[in-house]
């Protein structure tokens, strides 16, 4: 999916909602658990219970890898059907160099020799330009990089500023420009920083921003678009247990629509407001 086709599916769905998929067999409802491939039965019901109400789908590489064989095959049914017309992000994190990442972005972005075709993948850019240019080779594909977590770790160094007073995550979004365009990078940025979108719109004004920590981890999605929207929404902002885990028995997958519901009218409500739609 590229940038205005992202664009034209927020105006669409009047959305701009990523579902986290972060799927873990001791929170999922217990009678999936009969299930042949009880994680994949669990993605099933969300996906087809939210599809018309987000704009892309995040697995957690994590929650999938923990399980070993098993786990990547649910994953791989898994995003194989994810919607045609919704943003797909594995959320790997991954950050490593040279040929490294080129086999990381192949396991990732290449169907024919891993089974997986996900749109972008998530990096951790501290090893510099050769652990996240391997990702960009891939024509129509995203690297979205982490530039300001909303973690409390991420004070120990993201924060920290040079003798000219810019701080380290602006310096990482500065150089990671150089790389690509806005075309096919985005940045990470919690949604727990509130007013720090200021100082991100100014390095990054027209990336896409892929936003967690609505929700649960207590950002405001009000405060995100107040400082981090622009003319063309530009932010996915992630909800996960909110949605996947709003209920433990057997309506999870309508609860889970009701909570993607009132984040879409909230969200629909902001892009109104922003002069989006």
């Amino acid at each position: 999916m590229n940038k205005q086709e992202l664009i034209n599916q927020i105006k669409s769905k009047k959305s701009f909602l990523c579902v986290g998929l972060d799927t873990d067999l001791n929170k999922i409802p217990e009678h999936l658990l009969e299930e042949e491939d009880p994680i994949f039965a669990f993605n099933k019901a969300i996906i087809e219970a939210t599809a018309d109400l987000c704009v892309a789908y995040k697995p957690n590489i994590a929650f999938y890898e923990s399980y070993g064989v098993k786990g990547w095959e649910s994953l791989r049914k898994t995003s194989e059907i994810l919607p045609k017309d919704c943003f797909s992000i594995a959320d790997a994190k991954r950050g490593d160099i040279g040929n490294t990442s080129k086999m990381y972005a192949q396991a990732f972005f290449n169907p024919e020799v891993s089974g997986l075709n996900f749109d972008s993948i998530t990096i951790a850019p501290y090893m510099g330009e050769d652990s996240v240019t391997p990702f960009l080779d891939f024509e129509g594909k995203w690297a979205i990089v982490l530039a300001l977590t909303s973690n409390q770790g991420s004070l120990d160094f993201q924060n920290f500023s040079n003798a000219a007073g810019k701080q380290l995550f602006e310096e990482v979004i500065d150089k990671v420009n150089t790389w690509g365009s806005d075309e096919n990078l985005m940045y990470v940025v919690g949604a727990t920083r509130g007013e720090a979108f200021v100082k991100i719109r100014e390095h990054a004004p027209d990336h896409f921003l892929l936003v967690p920590g609505v929700g649960a981890q207590g950002g405001s999605l009000a405060d995100v678009c107040q400082y981090g929207m622009n003319k063309d929404c530009g932010l996915l902002v992630n909800s996960t247990r909110g949605i996947i885990y709003a209920s433990k028995g057997k309506d999870f997958a309508e609860r889970a629509r009701e909570e993607a519901l009132l984040l879409q009218k909230e969200m629909e409500e902001q892009l109104a407001i922003h002069g989006v739609i």
